[in-house]
């Protein structure tokens, strides 16, 4: 393959909204590279001593099993460091864990709960600060969807994707990246529970730009008709266990399920970000039929995060 692109060295990547479409789609592209090589058994060993740096106030599988096998295969390694034994829980500010972590790592990802506090870190870190997940956003997430989404139709602009359920931050980073590239998202979930105005306006006017369009409504029946991909995620979040009983009723017609699958177009596919809740959010069949594309959408995880982290690493 050719040399890792340096005109991203030691950019964050907070959100979608920060990356441009080309620089989104030069991610996209190392990641179908590093995907190909990847099962050639190929080495690329292009971060060879780099360290990342794993801060996580939240559990997980994916971000953290695909950031420290990348980072490895990249050359270099990881140092998993929970919230919890930093002296971050004692006080000390996030500036001064930042300018002090800058001294020992070559790269930062966060998982936590507050936007703000990616940002802060990005603000006063010298090294790249990478999200990996917050109550806002899931740009990492939508980075997998979009190489899946184009691994199977060839294309970004013109899919129809239906999001059916919460409005919550997969839902978020997947309207920013489908309007970077003209997709067409209708998002469907009930009152109380939209993905949040500034997002949608701001995807928006992104698809006007490219091609696309961006829909919210509560009709989950109109969203699915004709969809290219049916996509869903949990309907109760880290955090939010106390609203369960009530998220489970008032979501339930938005459950991806195979009636929704029918009305879509004849050759969709199904997205789940995982982890899955069946019976819920999602039915068995849509999750382990043949339409389901959810197990390849995980492995790129790892290749799409990869690609970030060959992009912006010193």
């Amino acid at each position: 393959m050719a040399g890792i692109p340096q005109t991203l060295k030691g950019r964050s990547y907070t959100r979608v909204g920060a990356w441009t479409r080309e620089e989104l789609e030069l991610a996209l592209d190392l990641a179908d590279e590093l995907k190909q090589e990847r099962a050639r058994r190929r080495e690329l060993r292009v971060l060879p001593g780099r360290t990342l740096g794993l801060i996580f106030r939240k559990p997980s599988t994916r971000t953290r099993v695909s950031s420290e096998v990348g980072i490895a295969e990249l050359g270099g390694m990881a140092l998993y460091v929970p919230a919890a034994d930093l002296q971050l829980a004692r006080g000390e500010s996030t500036r001064d864990t930042a300018l002090v972590l800058s001294r020992f790592l070559s790269g930062l990802m966060l998982r936590t709960y507050e936007q703000a506090e990616v940002e802060e870190f990005a603000e006063h870190a010298s090294i790249p600060v990478i999200n990996g997940l917050t109550d806002e956003a899931h740009p990492l997430q939508a980075l997998a969807d979009a190489m899946t989404i184009r691994e199977r139709f060839g294309r970004l602009q013109g899919v129809r994707v239906a999001y059916l359920g919460d409005g919550n931050n997969v839902c978020h980073s997947l309207l920013r990246i489908a309007g970077r590239f003209g997709m067409e998202l209708v998002a469907a979930s009930p009152a109380g529970y939209e993905p949040e105005a500034a997002v949608v306006a701001a995807s928006a006017a992104d698809a006007e730009r490219h091609g696309g369009s961006i829909e919210v409504t509560d009709d989950p029946l109109a969203a699915a008709a004709g969809a290219h991909v049916l996509y869903t995620d949990v309907w109760t979040s880290m955090g939010q266990e106390e609203e369960r009983e009530a998220r489970l009723r008032d979501l339930a017609p938005y459950r991806l399920d195979e009636g929704k699958l029918e009305l879509a177009d004849r050759e969709a596919v199904v997205l789940h970000c995982l982890p899955a809740h069946v019976g819920e959010e999602i039915t068995e069949e849509p999750l382990y039929g043949p339409r389901s594309l959810v197990w390849e959408q995980a492995e790129n995880r790892l290749h799409t995060q990869k690609a970030v982290m060959a992009l912006v690493i010193r």
